[in-house]
């Protein structure tokens, strides 16, 4: 029993590496690149960061839009990918494509045409109000990019090809650091853009990006390349099935988007150095917190291949292994955050308020990560790869919309409270969010085959 016990152990320890590995590293690259963007960006002053702060709200909202289709449809190439049914995996796919590029054309229309208007609604300060609209008027071209670039990389990753989307992000990183420093500030032979500068070079760097991407799966010949028919050839029950799981992930991410976006226009109402020192501490906290939730790409593949299988016992014993890894990580890299929260803020041009703001923030995100691990891996990983997504949908839509905006919109608007007191009672939303996830997953009422008849 004992070395059945470590076999198995050291196989789901063995593929956890060997899948979230390379998702947290693409997790990092992409975090840095959002850094390296707010350090250079932070560099023209706090009036041009909020803006483009600001006017990324909305490239939030569309990522995670993205991100709950494709978790959702991840769930069925997850277990497709269990069985080894490729041909299914690439239906997949191809209804993937259809939905993101659709949602991708709308967001492209609203950003590129009514940029005054969505800008309006997250700030008051008509010359952030300028600055974004010189940004996002330009970056809008990129939802039509990263609709096709999202779908690809999300099925390389859960067919266990993560390396794959790892080297097109680095590839991205590295061309949009560059250009970043040559638009920005004007080196190399060009003329200093600021954040209009930023916005060529996301748009150049997402181009070649999705290129990429298309060149590993389609010129390699990759395993998950498709014909137009053998993409496009689903049936309307196919594409129900995929709908009835996958459309509460993406009403779950809506929300909570959308959620996240409520709280950024709380924080932008109460000032511009106060919403400046909330983005940054936002894009660092994502910097550490981001690779650790490359565990719950993990669960997710290794709990629906076993599910696909019907090996239920399997599943839940590698669900209760993968959040105790998790949290025990959670928990070192919010002493780390902690630790170094005063050094990191240092690296802003920000006036000496914005600094003290962005220190007790991160020290805020820092004591709580191990708790906001443990909602995501279970959301995210556990409850997708069951395909248990409406209960996830209501934990997470319940607990932003009705326990979380309420405290923050009462301290922040109607009471005026200091922001460290206000970012402390936001936290109170994974409190809740916890006892509920704790348990559900004691339940495992979270357990399906959702392709036992496909």
């Amino acid at each position: 029993m004992v070395n059945l016990r470590y076999r198995d152990n050291k196989v789901l320890y063995t593929s956890l590496i060997n899948i979230s590995l390379p998702i947290a590293l693409q997790w990092f690259i992409t975090s840095s690149l959002n850094l390296v963007d707010n350090l250079m960006i932070g560099q023209l002053g706090e009036a041009e960061f909020s803006a483009v702060g600001m006017a990324n709200q909305l490239f939030f909202i569309y990522t995670s839009l993205f991100f709950g289709f494709t978790s959702g449809a991840g769930a069925f190439v997850a277990q497709f990918w269990g069985n080894r049914d490729l041909s299914n995996i690439k239906k997949v796919l191809g209804f993937s494509l259809i939905f993101t590029f659709i949602a991708g054309l709308i967001f492209f229309i609203a950003s590129f045409i009514f940029p005054e208007n969505v800008m309006r609604i997250f700030s008051k300060d008509a010359v952030v109000i300028e600055h974004g609209i010189k940004y996002l008027t330009i970056v809008s071209f990129t939802f039509l990019l990263m609709a096709i670039t999202i779908p690809h990389a999300s099925v390389l990753k859960i067919t266990e090809q993560a390396k794959l989307p790892m080297k097109v992000s680095a590839a991205a990183f590295i061309i949009n650091t560059a250009l970043n420093y040559a638009l920005i500030f004007g080196k190399f032979g060009f003329e200093p853009m600021g954040i209009q500068g930023a916005a060529y070079a996301t748009i150049i760097a997402r181009l070649c990006e999705m290129l990429l991407m298309l060149y590993f799966v389609y010129v390699k010949n990759n395993i998950v390349r498709g014909t137009f028919s053998e993409l496009f050839s689903f049936n309307s029950h196919f594409a129900k099935r995929i709908l009835t799981t996958a459309f509460p992930v993406v009403v779950n991410e809506a929300f909570w988007g959308l959620g996240m976006t409520t709280y950024g226009i709380i924080y932008g109402h109460m000032g511009t150095t106060e919403y400046a020192a909330i983005q940054v501490s936002n894009t660092i906290y994502t910097l550490f917190i981001m690779a650790i939730f490359s565990i719950g790409d993990a669960t997710l593949i290794l709990i629906g291949k076993e599910l696909g299988q019907n090996n239920e016992k399997q599943a839940y014993a590698n669900a209760i292994k993968l959040l105790s890894i998790s949290v025990i990580l959670g928990l070192l890299s919010g002493i780390v955050l902690i630790i170094l929260a005063p050094v990191i803020v240092r690296l802003f041009n920000f006036t000496n308020s914005g600094k003290q703001f962005a220190a007790v923030i991160l020290t805020i995100y820092g004591s709580v990560m191990w708790l906001k691990i443990f909602n995501g891996i279970n959301i995210v990983g556990v409850f997708r790869g069951g395909g248990d997504t409406k209960f996830a949908m209501f934990t997470e839509v319940f607990t932003v919309w009705f326990v979380g905006i309420p405290l923050v919109l009462t301290g922040g608007l109607l009471l005026e409270l200091p922001l460290f007191i206000i970012v402390l009672m936001a936290q109170f939303e994974e409190v809740a969010k916890a006892i509920i996830c704790f348990t559900r997953l004691k339940s495992k009422k979270w357990i399906n085959n959702i392709i036992h008849d496909m």
